[in-house]
Order: structure tokens, then C-alpha cells, then sequence
């Protein structure tokens, strides 16, 4: 194995670390919120945790077993900052319907979401001159 695929393999399990820290902090973090709200609940709030697991996690475990190549850093960058989006904003909106109020701009964060993972995505499968070994 190269020096290069090395560090890959190494920024990888970094990143595939993160993701699974914030799949457990976002479990928490529902759990306690939906323990002092008072028997008011959201499925945004109490699921927050299965974005970051399913976009972050299981993706990142195939890579780092094989499965698939290695992204670039650009891949990385609008992927990961699609997942982030997507978990805040639904973390967002849980929080506004265990408040009991909307918010029209809450669609923002997916509108913003969606389009940054399919960039991520696009960019991802593209055949590419700059690949990351």
C-alpha cells in the first residue's frame, strides 16, 4: 500500500469517525430534548440520528472496505457539508414542531441539502482526470 493510500485510508476513517460521532450526539442529543419536552415529541428530532448513519456511516464503511474508490477532497466537501445540512435541519425543525410553531424557512435546509450531496454525488461518479489515490 502507498504512502498516498495510506493517508487516504487514514482521512477516511478520520471522516468515517466524525460521522459516527455525530450519529451517537444526535441520538443524544433527541433523546435528552425529548426527555424535558414534556411528552411532546418529533420524528424529525427523534430520526435526526439515521441522516448522518445512512449518508455518513454505511457509505463510508464500503469505501474504506473496498467497495468503492476513494473521493476527492471536493467529493468529501459538498458531500459531507449536503449531510450536515440535512441533519441540522431536521434537528431545526424538530426542535420548531416540539415548540409548537412553523417556520416556512425551514425548507431551506433542504433545498440546500439535496443539492449539495448531488453535486457530492455527481461529482463522485463522473469520470475524472483528478482522482485521490
Amino acid at each position: 500500500m502507498s504512502i498516498s493510500a495510506k493517508s487516504s485510508r487514514r482521512r477516511l476513517t478520520a471522516n468515517l469517525i466524525v460521522y459516527v460521532c455525530a450519529t451517537a450526539f444526535c441520538a443524544l442529543f433527541g433523546a435528552v430534548y425529548e426527555i424535558f419536552s414534556h411528552g411532546v415529541y418529533s420524528y424529525y428530532m427523534i430520526y435526526a440520528f439515521a441522516i448522518p448513519l445512512c449518508l455518513g456511516v454505511l457509505p463510508l464503511s464500503f469505501i474504506i472496505a473496498g467497495v468503492g474508490r476513494v473521493p476527492t477532497k471536493a467529493v468529501r466537501s459538498f458531500y459531507d457539508c449536503g449531510v450536515a445540512t440535512l441533519t441540522v435541519g431536521s434537528i431545526f425543525k424538530g426542535v420548531l414542531v416540539i415548540y409548537g410553531t412553523t417556520n416556512r424557512l425551514s425548507i431551506v435546509y433542504l433545498l440546500a441539502g439535496i443539492p449539495l450531496i448531488a453535486i457530492g454525488l455527481i461529482l463522485y461518479l463522473a469520470p475524472s482526470t483528478l482522482t485521490e489515490e
